[in-house]
């Protein structure tokens, strides 16, 4: 086999072929179907969610992980965060000609590990070669599908003033990390993406606790965007306060320097919810307990329940409103 992606490698023949069992099966074949059929078949009782996504990051390795895993962790998390166990996959490679073999495969066995972790299987997938100069190295589309059971199922429940707003971890660690690589900046600090499938978190604490009343992955638009969706979905006010935000050094000093609010920036590992305020200190301990939630904090309230709008107070006492993101800080984060 070539050590590049060739063209012939998308045509359905032998090199299609190939690259499958090669590679693919290679390291998918115990996470999915070793018969390839036209559609995958499998069984599923209770209410199905379904999500899809694609991803075209750049660069496609960055510190703390690739498109691979990326691509696993962020649809599993979509699952996960509306209450529903990921099951099964669909994977979609549409890969640049010219693309290393050898990246390929690394991306592959990426997938392998995260989907391995998530205990999730792949199920179906497809393999397109476009043109050199037609795309962009690789980008993968997948699918999901999980089964939500009633107790985890928290649509419905109503916000009232007083709940709180918690945050799983440290905000802004993928966006800022992948911000970082691309414009080579050297630092001695550990940067790194939070990549992680949180979204597993998210069904421990809905096992746990009926008084969680919404939960997201703040991935595009930052947790200030995912805190106006809510706003406007519920008619709720929210209030976050600036000295509760948890933040890395390097996130802090990077997003300082840069001029950007690391409340507007892309993470792929936490989840952000609205809980009952008396549950909420045994909320934060259960989080702090998991290494997904080891830096979890209550980061604001809801403060009214007929005005939908989302400010921030500041360290020095003041408001801000929080908006919805504007324009696009970071094209292509995910």
């Amino acid at each position: 086999m070539s050590d590049v992606i060739l063209l012939s490698h998308g045509n359905g023949g032998e090199s299609t072929k190939r690259l499958i069992s090669e590679i693919i099966l290679k390291h998918l074949g115990e996470r999915g179907e070793k018969e390839l059929y036209d559609a995958a078949v499998f069984n599923a009782e209770g209410r199905l969610a379904f999500t899809t996504d694609s991803f075209v990051i750049s660069p496609i390795f960055f510190k703390g992980g690739d498109i691979g895993n990326l691509s696993v962790d962020g649809t599993c998390n979509d699952l996960g965060v509306m209450g529903a166990k990921p099951l099964y996959l669909s994977l979609a490679f549409i890969i640049e000609e010219g693309f290393g073999l050898s990246d390929f495969e690394k991306i592959v066995e990426s997938i392998k590990n995260a989907a391995e972790y998530a205990d999730v299987k792949i199920v179906t997938g497809d393999t397109k070669v476009v043109e050199k100069g037609k795309g962009d190295g690789i980008f993968i589309n997948t699918s999901g599908i999980g089964v939500i059971t009633p107790e985890r199922d928290w649509r419905g429940r109503k916000i009232q003033s007083g709940d709180v707003v918690i945050i799983s971890g440290t905000i802004g660690d993928h966006g800022t990390a992948v911000m970082l690589e691309r414009l080579g900046v050297e630092t001695t600090r550990e940067v790194k993406s939070d990549v992680a499938p949180a979204g597993l978190l998210a069904l421990k604490l809905l096992d746990r606790f009926q008084s969680i009343k919404f939960v997201r992955d703040p991935t595009r638009g930052g947790v200030a965007t995912v805190l106006n969706e809510v706003s406007e979905m519920y008619g709720i006010g929210i209030e976050v306060w600036e000295d509760e935000l948890p933040l890395k050094d390097w996130v802090k000093e990077a997003t300082e320097i840069l001029g950007v609010d690391p409340l507007y920036i892309a993470n792929e590992g936490k989840i952000v919810l609205i809980a009952g305020r008396k549950e909420a200190d045994e909320i934060i301990d259960f989080m702090r307990k998991d290494p997904l939630g080891k830096d979890a904090k209550i980061i604001g309230e809801v403060k009214d329940t007929s005005h939908n709008r989302v400010y921030l107070k500041t360290t020095i006492g003041t408001k801000r409103i929080l908006d919805t993101l504007k324009k696009d800080i970071l094209p292509r984060i995910c």
